[in-house]
C-alpha cells in the first residue's frame, strides 16, 4: 500500500486540482479530508474544463474511489449540482465512485445566510469569506451544534435534531443580526429536496478505508487550499476554517490510523491570493493585470481576480516546512515566458531587518518584499515534455527555487492540460 498527500504551499490556487487528476491514475482511492465548497480545482482533460467544489478529482477515472472524509463539510445542494453537471458531460458518478463520510458535516442554508451577514457587518475589516457558510459551519461543527451528514439516514431522530439547532441558531440570526428567523419546516423540506439524492453514497469511511489498507490499495489524499489558509498556521484571521496540512489528511480522511508515505506540495511558478489578508509580494495596476491576464487567474469557485506578484520564497520556504513536503509540483512555469526578467521574492524587511523565516501574522502587514531579479527566457515553452530541453534560463529559475526552499521540484507544469507537464528525472 502506498499513501499520499497532495497539498497545497501557498494561498491555495496553486494547481492541485491537475496534480490530482494526473497522480490518481496510481491510486486506487482519492480522499478529501477537508473544506467545503469554498474553493476549487479546475482540471482540464479529454472530458473538457471543470472546476470541481466538493468532488475529488479522481473522479475523471472510472475505477478510483472518491471519499468526502469526516473532516470535510458538505452542502448538499451545490453538491447534487455538481453531481448533475459531471453526469450532464459524461462522467460517471455512482455510490460505487462516489462515498461520503458519515460523519461529514452538513452546510445548511443558515450557515450561508450567517456568512453574508457576518462580512456585511465586519464592513471594511471582512475577512474575504466566499460566503459560502464554511466559518458558520465548522464554529457549530465545534460548539458540538453541527449536523452529520448521517442523520440522514435516522429520519424520525434529524427533525428534533435541526429543531434544536434552529432553536439556538435563531437566536444569533433575529437578536444579533435582525433578520429573520429560519424555518423548520423549509429546513427540512430543503433536506429531504438535496439530502434524499446522496442517501446512496453515505458510508463509514473509515471502514472502507481500513479496508483498502488491508488489501494494499493506494490511497491518495486531496487538500483544499494552501497553508497559509491554515486554520493554525496560516494568516490567522484571514484563513480557512480548517487544516489543509498534510498531517491532518488520515484524521479528515475517516481513517485516523493510515500512515501517509510522501507529500507532494504543490507550488505557482508565481504567486497568488484570493480573498484578504497580508500578502507581502503583491503586485499591482498594469504589471499586476498582465501577469493575472497571462495566466488566467481567476477563482475556480467565486470567479474572483486572484490577486498576483512574484514567487514568494519566504512564504513558500514556509509552508514547504509546514506541510511536511517530500517533493515539489511547481505549476504554470509557462506563463512567465513573456517576461524579460523575473523578479522573486528572496525576503522580507520587517522592522528594518531582513528575514528570510516567514512571521508571525501581526508583522506581516508591516514587511516589504526583498526582490531578486533573474532572467527571463522569452520563448513558449508549453510543447515541452522534457527536462534538458526547457531553455537553460528556465533550468536555472527551476533549480534556484529548489535551493531556496530545500525540497526537490519533480513535476514542472508547462499548461494545464492533463498531459502538459514534465517529469523530472532526478
Amino acid at each position: 500500500m502506498a499513501t499520499c498527500a497532495i497539498v497545497g504551499i501557498n494561498w491555495g490556487d496553486e494547481g492541485k486540482g491537475r496534480m490530482v487528476d494526473l497522480i490518481s491514475r496510481d491510486y486506487d482511492v482519492v480522499v478529501r479530508y477537508q473544506g467545503g465548497n469554498n474553493a476549487g480545482h479546475t482540471v482540464i482533460n479529454e472530458y473538457g474544463k471543470f472546476a470541481l467544489n466538493l468532488i475529488p478529482s479522481g473522479i475523471f477515472r472510472g475505477e478510483v474511489i472518491n471519499i468526502l472524509g469526516t473532516g470535510t463539510v458538505v452542502d448538499p445542494e451545490p453538491l447534487c449540482g455538481e453531481i448533475g453537471r459531471l453526469r450532464d458531460a459524461g462522467i460517471s458518478v455512482s455510490a460505487d465512485n462516489l462515498k461520503i463520510s458519515d460523519r461529514a458535516t452538513i452546510v445548511f442554508p443558515f450557515h450561508r445566510e450567517l456568512d453574508a451577514l457576518e462580512e456585511a457587518r465586519l464592513g471594511d475589516k471582512k475577512y474575504g469569506s466566499t460566503k459560502r457558510g464554511i466559518a458558520p459551519v465548522y464554529g457549530d461543527k465545534y460548539q458540538k451544534k453541527g449536523i452529520h451528514i448521517g442523520e440522514l439516514q435516522y429520519p424520525e431522530k434529524l427533525k428534533a435534531h435541526v429543531a434544536s439547532v434552529l432553536e439556538w441558531k435563531n437566536l444569533t440570526i433575529q437578536n444579533v443580526y435582525g433578520a429573520a428567523p429560519v424555518v423548520l419546516d423549509a429546513t427540512m423540506a430543503w433536506l429531504d429536496r438535496f439530502g434524499a439524492p446522496l442517501l446512496p453514497h453515505i458510508t463509514d469511511t473509515g471502514i472502507l478505508l481500513r479496508k483498502a489498507s488491508a488489501e494494499g490499495k493506494n490511497v491518495l489524499f486531496e487538500a483544499q487550499l494552501g497553508a497559509l489558509r491554515d486554520i493554525d498556521y496560516g494568516i490567522y484571521p484571514y484563513t480557512s476554517s480548517s487544516t489543509p496540512l498534510a498531517a491532518y489528511a488520515p484524521v479528515g480522511s475517516g481513517a485516523p490510523s493510515l500512515k501517509i508515505d510522501s507529500v507532494i506540495g504543490v507550488v505557482k511558478a508565481y504567486s497568488t491570493c484570493v480573498g484578504e489578508g497580508p500578502f507581502v509580494a503583491e503586485w499591482f495596476g498594469p504589471e499586476a493585470e498582465k501577469l493575472r491576464e497571462a495566466g488566467g487567474e481567476y477563482g475556480a469557485a467565486t470567479g474572483r481576480p486572484r490577486r498576483v506578484g512574484p514567487l514568494d520564497l519566504v512564504a513558500t520556504r514556509y509552508g514547504v516546512n509546514v506541510q511536511g513536503a517530500t517533493q515539489i509540483a511547481l505549476t504554470k512555469m509557462d506563463v512567465l515566458s513573456y517576461l524579460d526578467e523575473i523578479p522573486i521574492c528572496t525576503g522580507y524587511e520587517v522592522n528594518g531587518r531582513v528575514t528570510q523565516e516567514f512571521p508571525f501574522h501581526s508583522e506581516l502587514d508591516d514587511a516589504k518584499p526583498v526582490y531578486r531579479n533573474v532572467p527571463g527566457w522569452k520563448e513558449d515553452i508549453s510543447p515541452v515534455r522534457d527536462y534538458a530541453a526547457l531553455p537553460a534560463a528556465a533550468r536555472d529559475y527551476i533549480e534556484l527555487v529548489e535551493k531556496e526552499i530545500g525540497c526537490p521540484i519533480s513535476y514542472i507544469s508547462v499548461g494545464p492540460g492533463r498531459d502538459e507537464i514534465i517529469l523530472r528525472d532526478r
